[in-house]
């Protein structure tokens, strides 16, 4: 997987184009980014809502719509992979060839 849980990503395609966003959730090739792409959900009359509701949630994006955003060059880029000492493997920017690590929650 090139993105990973807490990356932060820019949506590339889509009516989303250009927002960026903190990854929520990584589940196959569908993503949930915090703050985008918001659909409304419906919601059956329950104690909580009693007369129903209507609220607005993120919905999953496709992997292939997203870049991951370089912390250390604040650009949309792609990932590489780099063998350091140890046999550990790093993602890499391709663009600075800085690794990149998920943002700590």
């Amino acid at each position: 997987m090139r993105i990973r849980r807490n990356d932060i990503v820019k949506v590339i395609a889509g009516d989303e184009a250009g927002k960026t966003g903190k990854v929520l959730e990584v589940d196959g090739a569908r993503v949930l980014v915090e703050g985008v792409n918001f659909v409304w959900k419906h919601l059956r009359r329950s104690q909580q809502h009693p007369h129903g509701a209507r609220i607005q949630k993120e919905a999953p994006l496709q992997q292939s719509k997203l870049a991951v955003v370089c912390p250390s060059c604040s650009k949309a880029t792609r990932i590489g992979r780099k063998v350091v000492e140890g046999g550990e493997k790093v993602r890499i920017c391709k663009k600075c060839r800085q690794p990149i690590m998920a943002v700590q929650a």
